[in-house]
């Protein structure tokens, strides 16, 4: 029955593959298809020539260094937003007060376009640290919010064996609250992730701070350079997946190790 089991998971996971694949490959022909009949290089480039330009584009100066300019300030203010919501997100559900104190603050930063938020913050901070304030704004409302829903869900069953017990709060902690936080702590940061990603190059592409890649993205539009443009535009989307898978791999094997213990 087992094996079985896993031979049905197996082929799920086969057919998943295979079907997300296809739709790889359409979304790219429907790419080339259109990419022929504008026939004109500086609306749209076809992804062969993205393709061609990505095996050179790392030869570029700053190359290098973008990358990593771009990706320590977007991780710095993700990492900022996922504590931050977490922290919050406990002492609402505690203190009521906090969660009413937090209820504008919340709304307002849902609400303004990043767009707005990165002009008003030009004002206050360095265009090189914009992208890190931009991306903690935009992981620390769906982080709190996620985490404050899980936590309000905890089953009182639970709450109030603990209590019977008398069980230390680190212990209702790790037994109790994490094991049910565990999906929306997932879902939050799977989520956040690249919505953090997004804001945060969008910040550089209107700040342009020296040597990152919304500098190389603005460049690439003033001089329409239209294959450097899509061949950025697809690093980030990689670098952006690879990094979720990573992060949520990470958190997944953090939770197997604590239901361990």
């Amino acid at each position: 029955m087992i094996s079985i089991m896993k031979q049905s998971n197996h082929n799920n996971s086969k057919i998943n593959f295979l079907s997300k694949a296809g739709a790889v490959i359409a979304a790219l022909a429907f790419w080339q298809i259109a990419a022929m009949r504008i026939h004109q290089k500086i609306l749209l480039v076809s992804p062969w020539e993205v393709f061609l330009r990505l095996t050179t584009i790392w030869q570029v100066k700053g190359f290098v260094s973008s990358i990593g300019f771009t990706f320590g300030h977007i991780v710095l203010g993700f990492v900022l937003g996922l504590v931050s919501g977490m922290l919050f997100a406990f002492l609402a559900s505690r203190f009521s007060l906090v969660d009413t104190l937090l209820w504008p603050w919340v709304v307002t930063i849902k609400s303004v376009p990043v767009a707005s938020f990165v002009i008003i913050c030009l004002i206050w901070l360095s265009a090189g640290n914009l992208s890190v304030f931009i991306s903690f704004l935009i992981v620390f409302p769906v982080v709190y919010q996620n985490l404050l829903t899980g936590l309000r869900s905890t089953d009182p069953k639970m709450q109030e064996m603990a209590k019977i017990f008398r069980l230390p709060w680190y212990r209702k902690l790790l037994f109790i609250s994490l094991p049910q936080l565990e999906p929306y702590l997932l879902s939050a940061c799977s989520l956040s992730i690249g919505m953090s990603w997004k804001a945060g190059v969008a910040a550089e592409i209107i700040g342009t701070p020296d040597g990152s890649i919304g500098q190389m993205l603005y460049y690439a539009k003033i001089y329409l350079d239209t294959d450097d443009l899509l061949a950025w535009t697809v690093i980030i989307v990689l670098i952006s997946i690879c990094f979720e898978k990573l992060f949520v791999f990470c958190l997944k094997r953090l939770f197997a190790l604590l239901y361990r213990i």
